[in-house]
């Protein structure tokens, strides 16, 4: 089968995805300058966000826990566990007017240092914030987020690597970005294109991408797909996979989860597995939102303007649960 690309499909998104390396790039050679407004090394953490900015989050507590830098939670802004006591809480938003986090660091403000990152350091969050960082050079045009979202993890990423190793298996932004050069690409697998349904799977800190990774099909493309952690696949939702569907593991697979899915008639991709050649699992994400765009524009569908989506969700204040 012929490998389709997703240039063939030009958008605002598409544009957006292939920026993505440079962009990860300046933000970790900013990342020292923001020093004094991210964790510290023993900080208490919480990092929030909603939608992207909330897989974001967890990728980045699990990477900092799995580094040995402090306790650290993520949460969906509306999910937040208010009264709990942490040193620092780190936003994630785009928009800067997302009503659950403009709302939440509201609350919690003067309970612990607040600090944010946004594209725009003008909107309400600024107002709810002790320090914020403003990456505008990743901001958007499309509804659909992609290069902010990952711009705002390697600065955290970077951020990390500054004061002290990284987990075994996982590389620098620079060894990412470059990974990201040769995902933005590479041809998209023929297989996955035509595929009916996709299990993304993600190990440690790879599952908030393998999530990610689902919600851009979603969102791009209207695709059925689903996510999970990669031990959990096996705990029912292998039973979905068969011929024509197809699973995709974001990080190290599971022993012997290549041969279970090759037991289902579906196809199995792990390009991220750290083995000699591999990407970094959010170079991977880039294929995965590659995908998006090439199916949404394959199905006639408009991926910088999807159904029923807005750039920022703002409630009105009676829909606002407190």
């Amino acid at each position: 089968m012929s490998s389709p690309d997703s240039a063939a499909y030009p958008s605002h998104t598409a544009h957006e995805i292939a920026t993505q390396p440079d962009c990860w790039r300046k933000a970790a050679a900013a990342a020292a300058d923001h020093g004094a407004a991210l964790p510290g090394r023993g900080e208490r953490v919480a990092v929030v966000g909603c939608g992207t900015s909330w897989f974001m989050a967890l990728a980045y507590a699990e990477l900092r826990e799995q580094a040995g830098h402090g306790e650290t939670d993520a949460f969906a802004a509306s999910l937040f566990p208010v009264g709990r006591r942490y040193d620092r809480i780190v936003a994630l938003t785009r928009s800067g007017t997302t009503t659950e986090v403009v709302n939440l660091l509201a609350r919690v403000r003067g309970q612990a240092a607040v600090t944010v990152v946004t594209a725009d350091g003008t909107t309400p969050v600024a107002d709810v914030a002790d320090s914020v960082i403003v990456l505008d050079h990743a901001d958007e045009k499309s509804v659909v987020q992609t290069r902010f979202a990952t711009t705002a993890l390697a600065l955290l990423r970077a951020h990390l690597e500054s004061q002290g190793p990284l987990p075994e298996g996982v590389r620098t932004v620079a060894e990412a970005a470059e990974n990201a050069e040769r995902a933005v690409v590479v041809p998209l697998p023929g297989d996955l294109c035509a595929a009916e349904q996709i299990t993304f799977l993600g190990d440690g800190w790879a599952y908030g991408l393998a999530l990610e990774a689902g919600l851009k099909m979603r969102e791009a493309a209207g695709a059925w797909t689903e996510a999970y952690p990669a031990m959990e696949y096996r705990h029912g939702p292998i039973s979905i996979t068969a011929p024509g569907r197809a699973a995709w593991v974001f990080g190290q697979a599971p022993h012997g989860l290549a041969d279970d899915v090759a037991r289902t008639g579906g196809a199995f991709v792990a390009e991220s597995g750290g083995g000699e050649g591999a990407m970094d699992p959010m170079a991977d994400l880039i294929r995965a939102q590659r995908l998006a765009v090439h199916l949404a524009g394959a199905r006639g569908l408009d991926p910088d303007r999807p159904r029923a989506l807005t750039r920022s969700v703002v409630l009105a204040d009676a829909r606002v649960a407190q």
